[in-house]
């Protein structure tokens, strides 16, 4: 259950409340709401003196629910913004990993010709297997951090695990949480009280209800700036890396108010079916694209198979231009 308070509500009968319902306080475009756990139903007459609303849901997904906001988040990255009433479909691109200087300056300097304004790249990597590159770390947030001042771009960067969360919230405009890590309660709550905006990828094995609940431990900790991520889920089929899931998506934009961004590189995980599946994310209407590019796919470190060199990345990047404009949308 979600309270909105009365304006005026004193703090002490606010935290008399909170504990009485087992509550989370929180202020939420100025009006201070408490947030139950779904199980509560009724709210008790001696309550009803102090609320101004409230809302019941049947599960846990609550403040990201269209229920209670019908409107999407819109969500500020410097002096532009995602989601909300924008039409703006923001695409990003970059390598998997920051693997040197020369490389991420080509990286960078393919967002400037095509006026892209976010660039991603990792730093910490989360490999399956130990024998392969993890990235350049802090040397890497660094790099970034030189490229940023460059070129003017916003980066969006994963954070690992919760030892280096620091580093990554300080150095990143846009916190990526990764599949691997999306259960990780200490980055969830981290990246709560950092108040940056944060991607949230969905888990391979992961269901929609799972996912979502996710982010509302970012919300619940106070961080209303919240962008959910289809990434692709494991099925049965052996041929692609995991399987995109539109449905998955097109439920995420009906029922919450976070705005959706879709990864089709890491879906696919070949970069030969990376532009028609991208055109296909782009017909969605969704708030964001995430697409990995690379100056040199073959000789890269991690995920050559799917990186689309600045040729091809550049070709894909005119060809959405024409479905953006046919239902409406800008791309930014």
């Amino acid at each position: 259950m979600i309270i909105q308070l009365k304006p005026g509500t004193e703090p002490k009968k606010i935290e008399e409340m909170a504990r009485d319902l087992d509550a989370f306080i929180l202020n939420a475009g100025g009006q201070n709401i408490l947030v139950t756990p779904s199980k509560i139903k009724k709210l008790e007459p001696k309550h009803h003196v102090w609320t101004d609303k409230f809302f019941v849901f049947d599960d846990d997904i609550q403040l990201a629910s269209r229920k209670y906001n019908p409107q999407t988040r819109e969500i500020r990255v410097g002096d532009f913004a995602v989601g909300g009433s924008t039409n703006n479909t923001l695409v990003i691109t970059g390598p998997c990993s920051v693997e040197s200087e020369e490389q991420i300056t080509r990286s960078a300097e393919l967002c400037i010709s095509l006026g892209i304004r976010v660039l991603r790249a990792g730093a910490f990597k989360p490999r399956t297997s130990p024998y392969t590159f993890q990235g350049l770390g802090t040397e890497g947030l660094k790099l970034l951090d030189k490229i940023r001042s460059r070129y003017g771009l916003k980066i969006i960067t994963e954070v690992r695990d919760s030892t280096h969360l620091e580093e990554v919230i300080e150095y990143a405009d846009i916190i990526q949480i990764g599949a691997k890590a999306m259960y990780d309660h200490g980055i969830l709550k981290g990246c709560a009280r950092s108040g940056k905006p944060v991607l949230l990828k969905r888990g391979f094995g992961t269901t929609l209800q799972e996912h979502v609940q996710a982010a509302e431990f970012i919300l619940s900790g106070g961080n209303e700036q919240v962008i959910l991520c289809e990434r692709g889920i494991r099925t049965f089929e052996t041929k692609t890396r995991f399987t995109l899931d539109l449905c998955g998506a097109a439920y995420l934009k009906h029922y919450t108010n976070l705005p959706v961004v879709l990864d089709p590189s890491h879906a696919i995980g070949y970069a030969y079916g990376v532009p028609d599946l991208t055109r296909a994310c782009m017909a969605m209407g969704v708030d964001g694209l995430l697409v990995e590019t690379h100056p040199d796919p073959a000789s890269a470190k991690s995920d050559a198979s799917q990186q689309l060199n600045h040729e091809e990345f550049t070709r894909l990047y005119e060809s959405l231009k024409p479905i953006a404009k046919a239902i409406g949308r800008n791309i930014t």
